[in-house]
């Protein structure tokens, strides 16, 4: 089994790719990374084929504040590179949704089948939700073009699978119309070799709270902020990430008492944040399985997340943390005051993160179960949900 994995960003794919690569079983990464920075960050000398160039624009677009405007643009100039790339000795062509829909003709003429990964909710969810969240805040919506709906849609339809990180990611594509004979559900790993316990832990003053992500509408900040401002006096809430931009309006007129905004900060950092706190809190309204929840968990951290955030698939409410719904600000401080208030019971909370994190998700994990289905796509048996 040969597989070409390809990618128009970082994603978890290098992850994906150097798995397969120890297995034997990757035939090249396609990527706009340098070749040369591939084999820095995997350690491996896995065959890479590079477009570099579309790499320097998206980070041009971004010195440049287009935001998402561009990401049809580059979709498509990635995935016509992708196409023009030999694949005569893969058996399954991986590519990441918005920048496979040129390639795909060309793999399937080679007799490969088709996986599409998608990182997120089907696009047509995503957008919706995302809508009526900014709206609700009296603000803008970032609007997906419609240019990226129209090609994950064509992806969708042409793929022989489609894999998606959690079951209510899943469940999104069902309620799309797509069956779940076409899904493969596959959970992200975490680096627990970088991600794990302090040898000896803080003991603060007030619980330390933290988020880690993009500080913004998508991940829930307004509804964080609202539910915190109940009990400031009691904790510390340290959000870690870049802030969207235009939510900085939003946070000037919010309450931010004994909130501490870090901004974005260089990943090698992130080990020790973790460490350092007592709650990790994740209020998405949209998402697909984040990677943010896992290194909270390995860390010791006890996660308080939503359903939207693929809560189901990671986490055991009342054991390694608590799954509140989507939006609901007063559930959101209950589960807050309640780990806040009872140190027995985060410290219980913290051994069994460690644990659920060891026993299923390490990228280990996330390689052997891909392996396992692409088998069982390149034999025709059912991969489905």
């Amino acid at each position: 089994m040969k597989i070409t994995v390809s990618t128009h960003g970082r994603f978890h794919a290098f992850e994906l790719a150097r798995g397969l690569h120890d297995h034997g079983a990757l035939d090249q990464l396609l990527t706009p990374y340098p070749a040369w920075a591939v084999r820095k960050v995997t350690s491996t000398d896995m065959p890479v084929r590079s477009a570099a160039w579309i790499e320097c624009l998206k980070r041009l677009s971004s010195k440049a504040g287009l935001g998402n405007k561009p990401d049809a643009f580059i979709g498509r100039k990635f995935g016509q590179f992708a196409s023009r790339v030999n694949m005569a000795n893969s058996d399954i062509f991986v590519g990441w949704s918005n920048a496979s829909l040129e390639a795909i003709p060309n793999a399937r003429a080679a007799g490969l089948k088709i996986v599409i990964e998608r990182g997120s909710s089907h696009i047509e969810h995503q957008a919706d939700v995302l809508s009526v969240a900014y709206q609700s805040l009296g603000m803008k919506p970032v609007e997906t073009p419609a240019g990226v709906i129209d090609r994950e849609l064509a992806e969708y339809e042409l793929a022989d699978a489609i894999a998606v990180p959690s079951q209510f990611a899943a469940k999104t594509f069902v309620d799309r119309g797509v069956s779940s004979r076409k899904l493969i559900v596959n959970n992200y790993g975490v680096d627990l070799t970088r991600f794990r316990t302090a040898d000896k832990r803080i003991d603060h003053a007030k619980p330390r709270i933290l988020f880690v992500g993009q500080v913004g509408v998508r991940k829930g900040i307004p509804n964080l902020l609202k539910a915190f401002s109940a009990l400031n006096a009691q904790a510390e809430l340290h959000l870690v990430g870049p802030v969207e931009a235009g939510f900085e309006s939003y946070l000037r007129d919010a309450e931010t008492d004994n909130v501490v905004i870090t901004g974005a900060v260089p990943g090698s950092d992130l080990p020790n944040i973790y460490a350092e706190a007592d709650i990790f809190c994740l209020p998405s309204v949209e998402e697909g399985f984040p990677l943010v929840n896992l290194q909270a968990l390995a860390s010791g951290c006890p996660v308080i997340t939503t359903e939207a955030a693929g809560a189901a698939d990671v986490i055991t409410d009342g054991k390694n943390g608590l799954v509140i719904a989507s939006n609901a600000v007063s559930e959101l401080t209950n589960a807050l005051e309640r780990l806040i208030g009872d140190t027995p019971s985060r410290q219980q909370m913290s051994v069994a993160a460690v644990q659920s994190a060891q026993e299923g998700f390490s990228w280990d994990h996330y390689v052997d179960r891909a392996m396992i289905t692409y088998a069982k796509l390149l034999s025709d048996k059912e991969i489905g949900t």
